[in-house]
């Protein structure tokens, strides 16, 4: 039985490679999108400091960071993971979520051709404003704060 009659067969490959054709985007680009924005947010005077309190060793976190873009910008299905218990405690308000958002959009715009910084920035909006919300609704804020500020 070939692949294609295979109805067991992943869609997954042909899915990432029209993404892929779609966009300009493949993995090496994606790796630099992620190392270029932990560059900006490693020195951000807001964003630094979360994060240096939470991460030792920036190797498995940026691998870990490449293959969830990966997944959410190409459907590669590389990450497994549960990045939503991790954010909920984070100290983080709305100025943090739009700096992260600032700082994201400036690194694909510089790095990814114009398909590609849309279709990445386009899911770090969406996925910023989910985990905003979901941060609120855990401190009992989301009810009485309403929708997170300029997301």
């Amino acid at each position: 039985m070939t692949e294609a009659m295979d109805p067991t067969a992943s869609a997954r490959p042909v899915v990432t490679a029209d993404l892929m054709a779609r966009t300009g985007l493949d993995d090496a680009m994606l790796a630099r999108l992620v190392y270029g924005f932990y560059d900006r947010v490693r020195v951000d005077p807001m964003l630094g400091p979360v994060f240096a309190e939470r991460i030792a060793d920036w190797g498995p976190h940026l691998a870990k960071m490449v293959d969830f873009w990966s997944s959410v910008a190409l459907m590669t299905g590389r990450y497994h993971g549960a990045p939503m218990p991790k954010h909920l405690s984070l100290p983080v308000e709305g100025a943090h979520f739009d700096r992260w958002l600032d700082l994201f959009r400036a690194t694909a715009a510089e790095v990814c051709p114009p398909a590609g910084a849309a279709w990445v920035i386009e899911r770090a909006e969406r996925i910023a404003t989910s985990i905003h919300m979901n941060i609120l609704d855990a401190r009992g804020n989301y009810g009485r704060a309403g929708l997170p500020p300029q997301l």
